[in-house]
């Protein structure tokens, strides 16, 4: 019997013949990503690595940030050949130690070849003491064995062109992971906001705002900016880290994500401009108060009375002058 995808319906009960009211019927086309984890038979992290993946399509939820997966969704995935293993199987991802193993090299080896970029990384996690694990989808790295091109960079020496990029210092798995997060978070955008958000949290501050110089328009986007994943708290460690790592340096990297997000963001202010704070919104700035007069001492005159005592004086002057009897 197939499930019946069902829509917010009302029906009345009644009791003891009276009607009580309506009753929301519970919809059941959407799950929660935890309940559907579980239904796919995924840990959790397998479940995200899926979706960021592009193997389980979400869509947003009721509340801000939340995702929800469709019922309709879980059943075509549960219809696919040899499920659950074969999702499980493409998302599996695995370390330095067992990506070796993988390729049958040794893990000296297997680092230097993630460093050159020809392994591609697909999350990274801390461990207990703060660094940084790489991990790799093992089918690609099945793949990447199997080709017969790649032969001579798992045996012998190390052609000198790549020793020397080695030696120069060069390591670009956070920039080949960053592109590949990117992908993810743009096909999760469905705003013009979002796609320009998405690419502004790849960039410091200071290079998004001489991108974005309106102040409304930069703190319009800063609304869709994406942290980290790992979701722990912004100013732990492993939190401080993974902004790093997710934060462009190359410079020519920096170079095409300013390039992307002036289009981008040329794109959102047509689609829908950013609000701009109203007059009735904005501090009324009153005038400074006035400064009170200094306080003066009762016995100490003033100029007008200063001035007062000099008249009374010389009326006196004049009058007893007057007065006085001529000789």
């Amino acid at each position: 019997m197939s499930r019946q995808r069902t829509t917010t319906t009302q029906r009345t009960v009644t009791a003891f013949g009276m009607e009580v009211g309506p009753v929301v019927a519970k919809d059941d086309s959407w799950v929660t990503t935890g309940r559907a984890a579980r239904e796919l038979g995924l840990r959790r992290a397998e479940f995200d690595l899926a979706v960021r993946l592009g193997r389980i399509r979400t869509e947003p939820g009721g509340t801000a940030g939340e995702r929800r997966v469709a019922r309709a969704e879980i059943e075509r995935l549960r219809a696919g050949p040899g499920f659950p293993e074969t999702l499980r199987r493409s998302v599996h991802a695995v370390g330095t130690a067992e990506g070796a193993a993988l390729l049958g090299v040794a893990k000296t080896r297997f680092a230097r070849l993630a460093r050159l970029g020809l392994l591609v990384p697909v999350a990274f996690h801390m461990n207990r003491y703060r660094a940084v694990v790489w991990l790799y989808l093992a089918d690609e790295l099945r793949l990447f064995g199997d080709d017969e091109k790649n032969a001579p960079l798992l045996t012998g020496r190390m052609p000198e062109g790549l020793r020397g990029l080695l030696d120069s210092g060069i390591d670009l798995r956070p920039r080949n992971w960053r592109g590949r997060h990117l992908g993810f978070l743009l096909r999760e955008a469905e705003d013009p906001w979002a796609r320009a958000g998405a690419v502004a949290s790849f960039l410091d501050p200071p290079h998004v705002a001489q991108v974005v110089r309106d102040p409304s328009d930069r703190s319009h986007l800063n609304g869709f900016r994406r942290r980290p994943p790992g979701g722990a708290d912004p100013d732990s460690p492993g939190a401080q880290i993974a902004a790093y790592l997710m934060t462009a340096r190359d410079p020519d990297e920096i170079a095409w994500l300013r390039a992307d997000l002036t289009r981008l963001v040329d794109e959102a202010r047509a689609h829908r401009p950013a609000p701009r704070p109203s007059a009735s919104r904005r501090p009324v700035l009153s005038p400074p108060p006035a400064r009170p007069a200094a306080p003066t001492r009762p016995d100490t005159p003033t100029a007008t009375g200063r001035a007062g005592h000099r008249g009374l004086l010389a009326r006196l002057r004049h009058r007893t002058r007057r007065a006085a009897p001529r000789p």
